[in-house]
């Protein structure tokens, strides 16, 4: 095999990012390679072209990340490989999501910083978390009392989000774009669909009564209704009549019962 191949090198470097299973950097596939054979970095690369077209139309794909270059899965398959694995992706809480953020976007950081941006206070298993999953590292300490530490993203973080990097985060405006939009719980002008207005129609035809078209009521205009109604009510009774008193009863007079005879001896 000739190694100053282009076409001969990239198939012996799709075999060694196959078996290596993780982002393989260009310093380390040239270790790989004997002195005497070792191609110079020009055909490494034109190999890494050559193979990166050859993917097309796969389901695999090159793809170079912070710590170099590996051979993933297209993103589209995701739901299906997904399935191969019993054990359900591990869902991260929204403080953690916010707090990697801020780390992301406003490197380096520290602790107190990220608390007064979120306006609450960043519990400790998150640092932790992000900590022990090498997605951030501390960096140093900023020179202030108590001299907290400043926290940054890691290779392992932009690998972990297929970025190169940090240049290939989106930008916060982009962000603010994809939050939905807030809907409101009851939708005021919602018309009564069409076939259901034709049933009650009919139900009420047999019942004998004129299904004459229903003007459509909204409940902006239930609301002025009864702000109409609120408005005619009486609040103010003192032109009312006093109402009469009712004679007090008389009080009855008993009878006094007779004395009974003393019976005899």
């Amino acid at each position: 095999m000739t190694l100053s191949d282009p076409h001969q090198l990239a198939t012996v470097l799709e075999g060694l990012l196959l078996a290596a299973g993780k982002p393989m950097s260009l310093e380390r596939l040239f270790e790989l390679f004997e002195e005497h054979e070792r191609p110079d970095s020009g055909v490494f690369r034109e190999a890494l072209g050559i193979l990166a077209r050859s993917c097309e139309g796969r389901a695999f794909e090159l793809k170079e990340v912070a710590s170099g270059y590996r051979l993933q899965v297209r993103e589209r398959f995701a739901p299906w490989v997904g399935r191969l694995w019993e054990e359900r992706p591990q869902r991260y809480s929204r403080a953690l999501l916010e707090t990697l953020a801020l780390i992301a976007y406003r490197q380096p950081i520290t602790r107190g910083e990220i608390e007064d941006v979120r306006g609450v206070a960043v519990n400790s298993n998150i640092t932790k978390t992000l900590l022990e999953r090498e997605w951030i590292r501390v960096v140093g300490y900023r020179d202030v009392p108590g001299r907290p530490a400043m926290f940054a993203t890691t290779k392992g973080f932009l690998d972990h989000f297929n970025l190169k990097s940090l240049d290939e985060l989106p930008p916060l405006a982009a962000l603010r774009e994809l939050e939905p939009e807030p809907q409101l719980a009851l939708d005021d002008e919602a018309e009564v669909p069409e076939g259901l207005q034709a049933r009650a129609d009919l139900a009420l035809q047999e019942e004998g009564e004129a299904a004459e078209p229903r003007e459509e009521t909204s409940f902006r205009s239930l609301l002025a209704e009864l702000d109409t109604m609120e408005l005619g009510l009486k609040t103010d009774f003192d032109d009312l009549p006093e109402p009469e008193s009712e004679p007090e009863p008389e009080a009855l007079e008993l009878d006094e019962p007779e004395p009974r005879p003393a019976a005899d001896d």
